[in-house]
C-alpha cells in the first residue's frame, strides 16, 4: 500500500510527480464521498480504454480529483502518447477519450494529449509542467505506474 504524503495548506499534493498503481490511486482519492467514487469509477474507465489502443507512453492526473477537495470539478488528465499513435485509427468509444469536448460531455473529465515528438523540450517537462496551476504556483501531480486493476480482473 502507497504511503501518500500530506496535503500542504492549499489541500495539493508537494510538488513532484506521486508514482502510483491506479488501484492506490483509486483507493485514495476515489473514497469519501459519492463525487470522489463517481469521478473515480470515470478515471478508471478511461484509463482502461486510453490503455485499449496500445500507444500510452504516460498516464498523468492532475487538478481537483488528486487534492483534499471532498467535492473535486472533474478528473483531469494529460496522456503522452507514443509517436506511432494515430488517432483517426481509433474506434469506438475509445476515440472519445481523444476527443476533448465530447471526453467533458461524455465522461465529464478534461483529457490533454500529445506524441512524444509533439514535446517542445522533453517528455519529462511536458508531464511536468502539468504541475503548474493557473496562479502559476506548483503542486503534485499523479502518474499511473502500471495498470494493476487490469491484470487482476485476467
Amino acid at each position: 500500500m502507497k504511503k501518500w504524503p500530506v496535503f500542504d495548506n492549499e489541500g495539493d499534493l508537494p510538488v513532484g510527480i506521486h508514482q502510483a498503481t491506479l488501484t492506490e490511486i483509486l483507493q485514495h482519492f476515489g473514497t469519501g464521498t459519492e463525487e470522489r467514487k463517481l469521478i473515480g469509477q470515470r478515471l478508471e474507465h478511461i484509463f482502461i480504454l486510453a490503455h485499449s489502443t496500445g500507444k500510452v507512453a504516460r498516464f498523468i492526473v492532475f487538478g481537483s480529483f488528486v487534492t483534499a477537495k471532498p467535492v473535486p470539478g472533474d478528473v483531469d488528465i494529460f496522456l503522452l502518447m507514443e509517436n506511432s499513435f494515430d488517432v483517426s485509427q481509433v474506434r469506438g468509444e475509445a476515440a472519445l477519450v481523444f476527443d476533448p469536448q465530447r471526453t467533458q460531455e461524455v465522461f465529464g473529465a478534461s483529457v490533454f494529449w500529445i506524441r512524444k515528438q509533439g514535446a517542445i523540450t522533453s517528455e519529462q517537462e511536458a508531464v511536468e509542467d502539468w504541475q503548474i496551476k493557473r496562479d502559476n504556483s506548483r503542486r503534485g501531480i499523479v502518474e499511473v505506474i502500471h495498470n494493476d486493476s487490469e491484470q487482476s480482473r485476467t
